[in-house]
């Protein structure tokens, strides 16, 4: 028999193909419709779906759950494959409010780099702050795209300065503005040194028009008038002065953010930003293995991957799990047995799929950096390791202490529809689980107030279940370390802090304060209380 297995160098061709990267940003700051403009550039749409669109137009692609759709907001991630120029481009769409950070975080554990989109009147804001941290502890390379140019915002020169201050990373803008607000007249690229120039058309719908120019051209002042011209000027003479260059090594280094300004939703901007992120933007990497002391080569004959995500029901009509994996060396093909650590057992990868927002197809082969989704038929779990050959388990995915918690109550009948629905959003992570020592009703902890809603929306929607969250008064969960540890030989307690088991059998404590929890861990110097475990 022929061996058809590809070989290193046809493996690296592939992998110099591709491009993973996530996008973040503040609510609010244009991340969906930046999303769905590059769809539209790339050909993988044909309609941009933006939230202030016509009403005709239907919701952006990247938000296909019902509440997404209803309150025009990023409720999960989802991938996005399409290519660009020859490239293989993942993008990894995650919600930028608070409340579903940890669903983000997952994300970008999965990206080789990110996108972040900043508001250009609001400039850094806090949710961007938090997501950034995240993505500095992973050496994740950055490129800032400032949106919404073309309304009244702040001066580049502010923003800049602002992304260095408050981000502490050196920020070195590859075009510059000219002009801004409703006076907005194009971008200027500094290493081609060439002006583009663009127009408003069909209210963002299609491919905005480029003209060309020397950015000297006397056109150009004329089109920008007497103000936004000087002011460009001065900013370009800045710039240069200052010697804030950019420096690719820097940028794959994430000592440097490389800067875009732009309009998503005008196309002002897009073309040589999306152009830049191809080009810039890393192919796969080395990924780091769970003890740290091996790193796994994209090109490696053997395949790996890692399962960051578990999305139920994504098709209505089959009501199945999706595990979303990673995959970082080797090639996976339709029907391969791979090999699951957690279980030490095989498990048959009966047909993979291309993931497109809810969208799927069946997948033929894919490569390191691919994002590819597998029927979970209960083998899965999120921080899963697969692989083929020898032994590669990678770093777990970490769980983070919920900060709102209530009982999860049936309103009908339906008991069995709810303990499945309960079980499943729980596998997925959209919440935690825990069960106290008497009484049947779960008590679930969230990070964000607002999955309260979308939990009991779910059970509505995906399960025919009417539910409701009685909030209660607790405000810090934490694992105990030793865990065999017996919570009533500890000290300081006191009666309002809760004793509960997560799906994993482990104590967790409900404490109604942080001055109830930091008293604990005063009396109790034996005993670390965790905020943070493998899932």
């Amino acid at each position: 028999m022929v061996d058809s297995s590809p070989t290193s160098d046809e493996l690296a061709a592939k992998v110099a193909l591709r491009r993973t990267f996530a996008i973040i940003s503040h609510p609010d700051a244009g991340k969906t419709t930046l999303t769905e403009k590059i769809l539209l550039y790339a050909g993988a749409i044909e309609l941009a779906g933006a939230v202030r669109g016509r009403k005709s137009r239907r919701h952006a692609v990247s938000d296909w759950m019902a509440m997404e759709q209803q309150r025009g907001i990023s409720l999960t991630s989802t991938a996005l494959e399409f290519d660009i120029d020859g490239r293989r481009i993942t993008l990894l769409d995650t919600p930028g409010h608070k409340d579903f950070s940890e669903d983000t975080y997952r994300s970008l554990v999965a990206a080789d780099s990110v996108v972040m989109v900043l508001d250009a009147a609001k400039g850094v804001e806090e949710q961007t702050r938090k997501l950034f941290e995240v993505c500095r502890r992973h050496r994740l390379p950055i490129l800032t795209f400032v949106n919404k140019f073309d309304t009244e915002g702040r001066d580049p020169l502010e923003l800049l300065d602002e992304i260095e201050s408050v981000l502490g990373i050196a920020a070195a803008p590859l075009n510059w503005p000219i002009g801004r607000g409703d006076q907005f007249r194009g971008v200027y690229d500094i290493q081609d040194r060439q002006v583009l120039l663009y127009e408003r058309h069909m209210q963002g719908q299609r491919r905005a028009p480029v003209t060309v120019s020397h950015h000297r051209d006397p056109q150009l002042e004329e089109l920008a008038g007497e103000h936004a011209y000087r002011e460009f000027i001065e900013g370009i003479d800045l710039i240069a002065s200052a010697g804030a260059t950019f420096d690719h090594a820097q940028y794959l280094a994430g000592r440097q953010t490389g800067v875009f300004f732009g309009s998503a939703l005008t196309n002002f901007g897009l073309e040589p930003f999306l152009e830049g992120l191809v080009t810039l933007a890393p192919p796969p990497g080395l990924r780091m293995t769970k003890d740290g002391d091996e790193e796994i080569d994209p090109a490696s004959p053997d395949f790996s991957g890692f399962v960051f995500k578990i999305q139920a029901n994504m098709d209505p009509r089959h009501r199945d799990h999706v595990a979303f994996v990673r995959v970082c060396s080797g090639k996976l093909v339709k029907d391969m047995m791979v090999m699951n650590a957690r279980l030490n057992a095989p498990v048959r990868v009966a047909r993979p799929y291309k993931i497109f927002g809810r969208d799927r197809e069946t997948s033929t082969e894919a490569y390191a950096g691919d994002i590819v989704g597998l029927v979970n038929p209960g083998r899965f779990a999120i921080g899963d390791s697969l692989y083929v050959g020898r032994p590669v388990e990678f770093p777990l995915v970490p769980q983070f202490a919920a900060e709102h918690f209530g009982r999860l109550k049936l309103e009908d009948q339906r008991h069995k529809q709810f303990d499945d629905g309960v079980r499943q959003l729980e596998e997925e992570g959209l919440m935690q689980v825990f069960r106290t020592k008497h009484g049947r009703d779960p008590v679930v902890g969230v990070v964000g107030a607002l999955q309260f809603d979308v939990i009991q929306s779910r059970l509505q929607t995906e399960y025919g279940v009417a539910s409701r969250v009685e909030p209660m008064n607790y405000h810090a969960a934490r694992w105990l370390d030793p865990p065999d540890k017996n919570p009533q030989t500890l000290a300081g307690l006191g009666a309002n802090v809760l004793d509960v088991t997560d799906r994993r059998g482990r104590t967790v404590l409900l404490f109604p304060s942080e001055w109830a929890l930091q008293y604990a861990e005063r009396e109790n110097p034996g005993v670390t209380f965790l905020s943070e475990v493998e899932r």
